[in-house]
């Protein structure tokens, strides 16, 4: 639905003012300060957006006569509000009576009021597109996921870093054995090694010994050649146990226990430095498992951001480029403060069309903050996509539709042409040309 023709009279700055918008593409009201406006935009509103859009001072302050508005739409439905109480009249081209919810079925809110899209946050806006393209429960939950997901690995990354740190930081003994060294260990080794050359000591006072007796036996054969018989009888006993009791070099060299002794006294070196290998090596493993973690989770989050793409990508979108990104709106990949007038207007205006379909139209205020070429831009834009757009302009160049001077339309002498002799109609700016 779009407006063919608008009269207002004797509404806020408006005296007399009758408009025929161009069906597609921009009309411009232009005029300077304070002349009326932004009047007309507030009366569209008031006509087809019931009394909650009524302004609070609605009447000419230089007027006795009670506002009358009056809309005829496209498709011949034509609305009314005159009298004292500017009561409501919806005629359809039948003859029908219909009211503000007939109005309401077609007229989106922010196709009359798109100043509260435009001011809204980033997040509000978001939600917005959100809402009519049916995403954004799913998305919630997403993005609730995506934010668990990060704040685990990030606690998880900091801890991965601060494992690593501290296992680079703890010192490194190559010749440390793998296990803490016990000392009643080693002085039961030393205990063993003592009792053995003690024995062997043992071996050699009684080898010492056998040769002393030999040698005594020696010299009583020399002496008692009467008793040669019994003593070499004797000498050969003792010759056998000389045999019996004779060690090889190996079996009476002496051991050492000064390695054992040394261990002893450095053994509470030797087990700090045993711990401080199982200490780095405890670390290091505490860092691959928070860095494995960190990798899984980087992993889990990567699959949650292709399911929320892919959930975007799918939805029915009402523009081409425009898409919610970590909960702001973003068009072309750009967020709202980094997109340029044109295509704010144009992202807003793609919204309220998606909102209600019916719609056809919107109206925008304070066009001046756009150049020459936005404004082409936009026009074509709308035109391109069989929009409509009512907006005004402090101006009163060559792009205005249509120039207010004094709550009047330049040209129009004040009045309103009768119906059957139409008066000059303000042709609206599609951006291909004024």
């Amino acid at each position: 639905m779009k407006i063919n023709r608008l009269e207002i009279e004797n509404v806020k700055r408006i005296h007399a003012v009758m408009i025929e918008p161009s069906k597609d593409g921009l009309t411009i009201i232009g005029g300077k300060n304070r002349q009326g406006k932004s009047s007309v935009l507030d009366a569209i509103a008031w006509a087809l957006g019931g009394n909650k859009y009524k302004p609070s001072q609605a009447v000419n302050a230089d007027s006795t006569i009670p506002p009358r508005l009056k809309i005829i739409m496209d498709n011949g439905l034509v609305v009314e509000r005159k009298g004292k109480n500017s009561d409501l009249k919806v005629t359809d081209p039948e003859g029908q009576k219909g009211g503000q919810q007939l109005l309401d079925s077609f007229v989106e809110e922010l196709a009359i009021n798109l100043p509260k899209f435009m001011e809204a946050t980033g997040k509000e806006k978001a939600n917005t597109l959100l809402q009519i393209i049916g995403v954004g429960p799913q998305l919630a939950e997403l993005e609730q996921k995506e934010k668990q997901l990060y704040q685990e690995r990030l606690y998880v990354g900091r801890t991965a870093d601060q494992k690593e740190k501290y296992a680079k930081e703890q010192p490194y003994y190559p010749d440390a054995p793998e296990e803490p060294v016990s000392a009643s260990e080693l002085i039961r080794e030393q205990q063993e090694i003592l009792a053995r050359n003690g024995q062997r000591q043992q071996w050699a006072r009684e080898y010492d010994k056998i040769l002393e007796d030999l040698e005594k036996n020696k010299n009583s054969i020399e002496a008692y050649e009467r008793t040669l018989r019994d003593l070499k009888k004797e000498h050969e006993t003792l010759e056998e146990k000389r045999r019996a009791a004779e060690k090889t070099p190996a079996e009476m060299k002496m051991e050492s226990t000064e390695e054992l002794e040394r261990s002893i006294e450095n053994i509470e070196l030797i087990n700090r430095k045993v711990r401080a290998n199982l200490d780095k090596a405890k670390a290091e493993e505490d860092a691959k498992q928070y860095r494995d973690q960190y990798t899984e989770l980087t992993n889990a989050l990567e699959d949650v951001r292709m399911q929320k793409t892919s959930l975007l990508d799918s939805a029915d979108l009402p523009l081409p480029g425009l898409s919610v990104k970590d909960g702001e709106l973003v068009y072309n990949g750009q967020q709202w403060d980094n997109m340029s007038s044109a295509e704010q207007m144009i992202v807003s205006t793609s919204i309220v069309r998606k909102l209600n379909p019916k719609c056809g139209f919107v109206l925008l205020d304070k066009l001046e903050a756009m150049d020459i070429d936005t404004l082409k831009e936009f026009g074509a834009w709308l035109e391109q996509e069989g929009l409509q757009a009512i907006a005004t302009r402090v101006s009163t160049g060559d792009e205005c539709s249509i120039v207010i001077t004094d709550g009047y339309v330049e040209g129009q002498n004040g009045v309103f042409a009768k119906e059957e002799e139409p008066a000059p109609v303000a042709t609206g700016w599609s951006g291909t040309g004024f």
